[in-house]
This record gives C-alpha cells, sequence and structure tokens, in this order.
C-alpha cells in the first residue's frame, strides 16, 4: 500500500519555517557580531578594519576574566542553592507528614514568574542601608554592629546578588524534581522504611539515582541560565563597587552600549559565546559520564 507524501505547505510550516525562524534568531545574530568584532566601531556608518586585534585585546582584558570568575562563582552558588535547595524541598514535601501540598507547590513556583529586574528591585530593598528589612531587623534584635551598606561590601556583593536568583528559581527546579519523583513507585519508599532507612538515606540511594537524568538536566539548565545573568545585578548593583559585581553580559553591554565601543563589544559578545559553550560542553561530559555510571 502505497503512503501519501505530506503536501509540500506542511513541509513548509512544520520544517523550514520553524529552522529559517531558528537561524534568523541565533544563527545570524552571531555571525554579525563576529564580522562587526573585526573591525574599531562606534556604531557610526564608518568602521576600520583591525582583523584579530579586539580579540588580543580581549584575551588580555582582566575585567573580562574577572567578570568571568564572577559568573562561575554565580554558577556555584546557584547549582548549591537552586537545585540543591530544590531537591531538599521536594525530599520535604514529599513526606506524609506535610499536607496540602499543591498549594507549596504553587507558592514555591510564583518567585520564578517574576520578572528579574522586580526581583531586582525588590532584594535591592531589602539591603537598603536606611530602610532595609535586612538591617532592621538586625537593630530589632539587637545587632546594630552588624548593619552595613550592604551592596557596598566588595567581600559580600557577589553572594548577596546570588541570594536573588537563587530565591527565585529554586521553586523552578522544584516542580521539574518533583514531577520526576512523582513517577517513583511508593512501594519502594515503604520497602525501604520497614527495613530502616531513615529519610535521609531514601533520599541519597533511593530518589537520587532514580531521578539521576532529570537532576543532570536541572544541572545544565542552571548553569547554562546562569551564564548569562544580567538584568537583577544590573538593577542592584550595575557591576559595583567598582567591578566586584560585574559578569561578563554586563561588561559585554557596558563596553557596546555606554562606552560606544561596538566592535569591541561584538568581541566580547563572541567570546561570551565560546566561554559558554565551553561551561556547558564541560558540564554535559560530566553529566554523560555520571548518567553512565
Amino acid at each position: 500500500m502505497l503512503t501519501r507524501r505530506p503536501p509540500l505547505r506542511i513541509l513548509i510550516g512544520y520544517l523550514l519555517i520553524p529552522l529559517a525562524l531558528y537561524v534568523f534568531a541565533v544563527f545570524i545574530p552571531l555571525i554579525t557580531a563576529a564580522f562587526y568584532s573585526m573591525f574599531e566601531w562606534k556604531g557610526g556608518p564608518n568602521k576600520t578594519f583591525t582583523g584579530i586585534a579586539n580579540y588580543i585585546a580581549l584575551i588580555q582584558d582582566k575585567i573580562f576574566w574577572l567578570s568571568f570568575s564572577h559568573n562561575l562563582y554565580l554558577i556555584l552558588l546557584c547549582v548549591i542553592g537552586q537545585v540543591g535547595v530544590a531537591f531538599v524541598f521536594v525530599m520535604m514535601i514529599n513526606t506524609r507528614f506535610v499536607k496540602l501540598k499543591s498549594i507549596h507547590r504553587t507558592f514555591g513556583f510564583f518567585p520564578s514568574t517574576i520578572a528579574a529586574v522586580y526581583v531586582g528591585f525588590i532584594w535591592l530593598m531589602i539591603y537598603d542601608s536606611r530602610r532595609g528589612i535586612l538591617n532592621w531587623f538586625l537593630e530589632l534584635i539587637g545587632r546594630e554592629d552588624l548593619t552595613q551598606v550592604w551592596l557596598n561590601n566588595t567581600d559580600l556583593v557577589m553572594t548577596l546578588v546570588s541570594i536573588p536568583l537563587i530565591w527565585q528559581y529554586i521553586g523552578y527546579y522544584m516542580l521539574i524534581l518533583l514531577s520526576a519523583t512523582s513517577s517513583i513507585d511508593k512501594e519502594i519508599f515503604e520497602s525501604a522504611e520497614l527495613d530502616g532507612a531513615n529519610a535521609f538515606q531514601r533520599s541519597i540511594h533511593i530518589v537520587l539515582p532514580m531521578i539521576k537524568n532529570t537532576v543532570i538536566v536541572c544541572l545544565v539548565l542552571c548553569v547554562s541560565g546562569n551564564m548569562k545573568a544580567f538584568d537583577n545585578i544590573y538593577v542592584m548593583t550595575a557591576g559595583g563597587p567598582g567591578n566586584n559585581s560585574m559578569v561578563l553580559a554586563m561588561y559585554g553591554y557596558k563596553v557596546s552600549f555606554a562606552q560606544q565601543n561596538m566592535g569591541y563589544g561584538s568581541a566580547i559578545s563572541v567570546g561570551i559565546f565560546v566561554l559558554g559553550l565551553l561551561v556547558i560542553g564541560g558540564m554535559q561530559l560530566v553529566s554523560n559520564k555520571l548518567s553512565k555510571d
């Protein structure tokens, strides 16, 4: 029996149009950035070809590598704070002692629906040295000696701007992990409990191995998401004090638009793309190794 070939308009609608949109949204901007990175260009009609001079300057740019180290620190904190804490919450919600589980899911997911700019403003108010909740609470418990201008503390600023990101996306990863744990047979937990396994042992030796692939997906999403962190950090500190909270996306933005150096900003964008691929690729290699073990 002969099978009918799909009409040409269906092939165009389901294959060519999405492919064209993907190429237009991803590859054309990347190719354009790579092209402009070869020029000394201030955004006007005049461009001066400089070859790889921008990339040589990028390799020697201390602020660029400082920003990259901040991104790596942000990734480390968010992997622990977002995925790790989300897993703990999932184990707590899945216990028989917790009631109204759907409400916990809804309220846990709610912060991830808020725009990152608003999250930045919320936490900017919390950290405010004169009217902020954090200093008010310290004064309330009699620890005025600990009050300070929090976002001016160069030693703490990267940790402080990481906390809003952790707070915002715990619920997002909690929902993903909850969907994975819901497929585990309840009889496995009951058998382990009868054998004397406590909650920690059940979490580490039963749940974690059974949802390992989902955890790996969460880790990859967390790494890729925090490589492009920008919004809330820009609202809270704009990269300051100095460059102590500067991240890659913000540095590229400032060079391109604040300094009007579009050529070098394009080189930074290409550098971010390459470093992002290396970090995410390394994460994928580790993930594949873990999934095979």
